[in-house]
C-alpha cells in the first residue's frame, strides 16, 4: 500500500478509536438520525456529538444531509459494522478462553 493509502486506513481506525463515536455509529446502524436525536440517544450534548460526527464524516464513515436547519447523518460505509463484528467476535472468544482458563485454575 502507498503511504497515502495507509494514512487513510489509519484515519478510519483513529475515528473508530473513541467510545462515543462507536456509540454514535451503533445508533446510526438503525438508520438516519438528526444530530439532536443522536445527542439524546447517546446521552451527550449536541455540540459534542457534532464534533464527533465531523471526525466520522472526515474519515468517510458517515455522510450528512441538510434539511432546513437540521442536519441528518447516516452510515456512508457499512464496512464499519463488519469490522466491529469481527473485533467483537475475537474479543468475546478471547474473554471466553480466559474465563475457561480461570475456571480450570480454580478447580485445581
Amino acid at each position: 500500500m502507498t503511504l497515502e493509502a495507509l494514512e487513510l486506513v489509519a484515519a478510519r481506525f483513529r475515528a473508530m478509536g473513541e467510545p462515543l463515536r462507536l456509540r454514535i455509529l451503533q445508533q446510526l446502524e438503525e438508520g438516519e438520525l438528526s444530530v439532536n436525536a443522536l445527542a439524546l440517544s447517546v446521552e451527550s450534548t449536541q455540540p459534542n456529538v457534532s464534533k464527533h460526527l465531523k471526525v466520522l464524516q472526515d474519515a468517510g464513515l458517515v455522510k450528512r444531509r441538510q434539511q432546513g436547519t437540521s442536519a441528518y447523518y447516516m452510515i456512508a460505509d457499512a464496512m464499519v459494522f463488519e469490522l466491529c463484528d469481527m473485533i467483537c467476535t475475537r474479543l468475546r472468544d478471547r474473554l471466553e478462553a480466559q474465563v475457561g482458563a480461570l475456571k480450570v485454575g480454580v478447580r485445581a
